[in-house]
């Protein structure tokens, strides 16, 4: 039997694309995509999605808690961008509070499946992973809220403060090293959950993505760069990553992918005027691409899983 992984990418206000295409794939299937993987992870965004499938939200509740969320925590205007050159651009307690709706006083030991969810301490630059308690060594993670863990991975520098952990580590959005995780959800379930790369398939998710445009000319210098970093750090990481999973895998179509090109400037992180064009883009896709991964993914379910470490 396969060992079915999903992997959902960070983009902020944009985790309403995945989030539409499972809520379609669930409506098709009329169970939960929870109940089909043996792992999932996600980051930023991609997090807050995962968290919520692994505590046995439906994928309409998450979908519905971005439209929710879109305008009570990325509100614009002038004061948000003058804010934006020496703070965090929003106050990081509507996102608190919305997902205090969402999780209320769950923890990340209550998941019905293996979960992966990247962070960063900000203070030490050392990567920050919460994970389910799927080996004997990890003995501490399952503990700790949902809340802490989604503020954790969405903490994305310059838009949020770092959120500081109970422990009082500095966490920051795991986006700045695993936005799309693909590749660590591999090396994880090899490592930590002893799976043969002959056993393992990847559903891949982005949040859209655009083609990289950078054509430095006359102005190339540092003002320049510091405007594009952002696009050509995560086209990198992404591509990095999947190139990185198919080695492992042996096989590049072991790996799906699903993430539409949109045009430059369509939608950002933090634009909520684009979330109901996400939802159609999500939906459509999900027709698109559910004959083609149907058999693979949705039609055995995963065996059920047993944490090393139960909460009491």
């Amino acid at each position: 039997m396969s060992f079915k992984i999903l992997s959902i990418d960070g983009g902020g206000i944009k985790g309403v694309f995945p989030a539409a295409f499972l809520a379609a794939v669930e409506a098709r299937i009329n169970a939960r995509v929870v109940d089909y993987f043996d792992f999932i992870t996600g980051t930023s965004a991609g997090g807050i999605v995962a968290l919520g499938l692994g505590l046995g939200k439906s994928a309409v509740e998450l979908r519905d808690f971005y439209v929710r969320l879109g305008p009570k925590v990325f509100r614009g205007g002038w004061v948000s961008r003058l804010r934006h050159l020496s703070f965090s651009k929003y106050n990081p307690k509507a996102l608190q509070t919305a997902l205090v709706e969402v999780f209320g006083a769950c923890r990340l030991g209550e998941s019905k499946t293996r979960l992966m969810i990247p962070a960063l301490n900000r203070d030490t630059g050392d990567v920050y992973i919460y994970k389910t308690s799927h080996h004997p060594r990890l003995s501490f993670d399952y503990l700790r809220p949902a809340v802490e863990v989604a503020m954790a991975t969405a903490a994305a520098p310059s838009y949020f403060p770092a959120h500081v952990s109970a422990g009082s580590v500095p966490l920051i959005d795991g986006g700045m090293w695993a936005n799309n995780p693909a590749v660590f959800a591999v090396i994880e379930a090899m490592g930590m959950c002893g799976q043969l790369a002959t056993d393992i398939e990847v559903l891949s998710l982005g949040c859209t993505e655009t083609a990289l445009d950078v054509t430095p000319g006359l102005f190339s210098g540092i003002g320049y760069w510091a405007l594009k970093a952002r696009d050509v750090f995560m086209a990198g990481q992404s591509s990095s990553s999947l190139g990185a999973a198919k080695i492992l895998l042996g096989d590049a179509r072991k790996i799906v992918r699903i993430s539409p090109v949109a045009p430059a400037g369509r939608y950002s992180i933090d634009g909520d005027c684009g979330i109901s064009s996400l939802i159609g883009l999500g939906e459509a896709f999900a027709r698109k691409e559910f004959p083609a991964i149907e058999d693979r993914f949705f039609k055995i379910r995963a065996q059920g899983f047993v944490p090393h470490h139960k909460l009491a």
